[in-house]
């Protein structure tokens, strides 16, 4: 039996030899590719590193060859199993979490307990377009502007110097073809010449390091005054970039490209960064509006979720303590919580604290909390000594949160939607352990296990592979061979991220790194999920393990 072994690198074992032969046989090439004997079996050869074809004892060289070998790639990975379908209602770690150590759960209101309808989008939108013309005088013809569904996703930077809206991944590398000033998609060279390279230095998109702060801080609350001029030189860097990471930022990213766009078609000169800003402040002054329109109807705009006082009481038939910190004000809290978990949800809570002004709450020391007297809508001024449940308490800080209730560290397990003003400083500070509500997931996942993007993402790991291990050849036909390869993965990398979303593409990896969003999120959130309700699928005690990836420098695994 002539046979013809070819390594595919970690996608796949050797074929069999009568496969190989047969599929040779057809295309005339069996004698020219190999003399091995008829009791050769595929295994007898070790896989070569660079896909060569060992007949002859040598690497491919004629177009033919290459030709062959793309092929017979192509097989392969046809004949590939495709991976099992992700649960879009499990829960997904990234450090592990032992539940029977938690005591006490915390959440978030708003994406977090309460999910809101596609409409909630349109209404903010509109809201913060309306504001923008009645307020700060923009054109009339801007209300024709309307809300585009899907445009934008979170996690996007807006560039308050250049008007620009972008996805970075997390090594701060911009991804081309993602670039956008309005509506309009920047060309990549257009991209390069403005930015000057792909990778963007940390200062412009985080300002200055909290280290260089820390020290000043240092030396100035210990005299060291000698000290300053040295470290001072350094100006006071702002960051050049606004991320917008939460549902609420998803229409205003599209208010604004709407904007930018009417004012760069009709000539009109205006300032990214007051632009910016004009939008932000204006779409913010729209939330209470928002609250009351949601309040009057609430089933409109709100999902309910059946699941999620059957939560509540498992928790709390476990012994739990259960409390809700929440920037929205207490009237709009208890209007979707009651269409969410009934009448008396509040006696599901030891503590419920609103308008708590987070990041604030978690990182200001000094501000009292206060009682809210719900019958006459205001504050009372007493002194607040004890939390006691039943009651509404108004700003404070986790710190007299974890003073007066005892709930510190690790037994105390936190969920919001926002990675970074929900999560990043209760698990970097206090130790808290943190779970996120990320309800792209869904969309993401349900992308995901669809047949023709798993194959596409098969085929485009296994050409990846096939272009990484014939790069160096020198050879004319193996250059244009090679082109070609190239060419159909920039088209595959292209389709396998317009799926997700057609302008910016998944909000979780850019084409082959995790986004910036990404990073934070695995950084700052134990576990995450599309609904906090998932968690009805395991028990109290369960204990959450993160998967153990392969790092680039160990040994390649057929499972990654």
């Amino acid at each position: 039996m002539q046979c013809l072994v070819m390594n595919f690198g970690h996608t796949g074992r050797a074929w069999n030899a009568w496969k190989l032969t047969k599929y040779l046989k057809s295309k005339g090439l069996n004698q020219r590719f190999f003399n091995a004997s008829k009791s050769a079996r595929a295994s007898d050869y070790e896989l070569s590193p660079l896909l060569e074809i060992t007949g002859l004892n040598r690497k491919p060289s004629s177009l033919e060859d290459f030709e062959l070998l793309y092929t017979l790639t192509k097989e392969k990975c046809l004949s590939k199993k495709l991976p099992k379908n992700v649960n879009s209602r499990g829960v997904f770690v990234c450090n592990e979490l032992d539940l029977s150590e938690v005591e006490v759960y915390g959440f978030d209101y708003d994406y977090t307990l309460a999910c809101y309808k596609p409409c909630l989008h349109d209404l903010l939108y509109n809201l913060g377009r309306d504001m923008l013309i009645k307020k700060l005088k923009y054109p009339d013809a801007i209300a024709k502007l309307e809300y585009i569904p899907g445009f934008a996703v979170r996690g996007l930077h807006y560039d308050i110097e250049k008007g620009l809206l972008l996805k970075l991944d997390s090594f701060l590398q911009i991804q081309l073809g993602s670039v956008y000033r309005g509506l309009t998609k920047v060309p990549d060279q257009e991209v390069l010449k403005c930015y000057k390279n792909r990778i963007l230095p940390i200062a412009y998109v985080e300002g200055q390091s909290k280290n260089h702060q820390v020290i000043l801080t240092f030396i100035a609350a210990n005299k060291m005054f000698p000290l300053i001029a040295l470290f001072s030189f350094k100006p006071n860097i702002k960051a050049k970039m606004v991320q917008l990471a939460d549902l609420f930022s998803v229409p205003e990213m599209c208010l604004l490209c709407n904007v930018a766009e009417y004012f760069e078609k009709n000539h009109i000169d205006y300032h990214p960064e007051i632009m910016f800003y004009d939008i932000k402040s204006a779409v913010q002054a729209c939330h209470p509006i928002m609250h009351q329109i949601v309040m009057k109807d609430a089933e409109a705009y709100i999902e309910k979720n059946e699941n999620l006082p059957k939560y509540f009481e498992k928790l709390l038939q476990s012994g739990k303590k259960l409390f809700l910190v929440t920037n929205s004000p207490y009237s709009f809290v208890n209007r979707g919580m009651t269409l969410l978990a009934g009448n008396n949800w509040r006696e599901y809570f030891d503590v419920i604290i609103v308008q708590a002004r987070k990041p604030k709450f978690f990182t200001d020391e000094s501000r009292p909390i206060r009682l809210y007297d719900e019958r006459n809508d205001s504050h009372v001024w007493d002194r607040v000594t004890r939390l006691e449940k039943g009651q509404i308490y108004y700003e404070g800080t986790v710190k007299q949160l974890q003073d007066l209730t005892g709930w510190r560290g690790h037994c105390v397990l936190y969920f919001g939607d926002h990675p970074y003003s929900d999560l990043a400083d209760v698990t970097l500070e206090h130790g808290w352990r943190t779970g996120a509500i990320i309800s792209e997931l869904t969309h993401e996942i349900n992308t995901l296990n669809n047949q023709e993007f798993k194959m596409s993402a098969n085929w485009l790991q296994m050409l990846t592979q096939l272009i990484e291990e014939n790069q160096d050849n020198e050879l004319e036909p193996a250059k244009l061979c090679l082109q070609k390869w190239m060419q159909e993965r920039d088209k595959l990398r292209n389709d396998t991220k317009t799926v997700f979303n057609e302008q910016f593409g998944s909000v979780f990896r850019t084409y082959h790194n995790p986004t910036y969003f990404s990073r934070r999120l695995f950084r700052f959130a134990d576990i995450y999920m599309s609904d906090i309700t998932n968690l009805l699928n395991y028990s109290i005690s369960h204990t959450f393990y993160p998967r153990r990836g392969v790092m680039p420098h160990e040994y390649i695994s057929y499972f990654m």
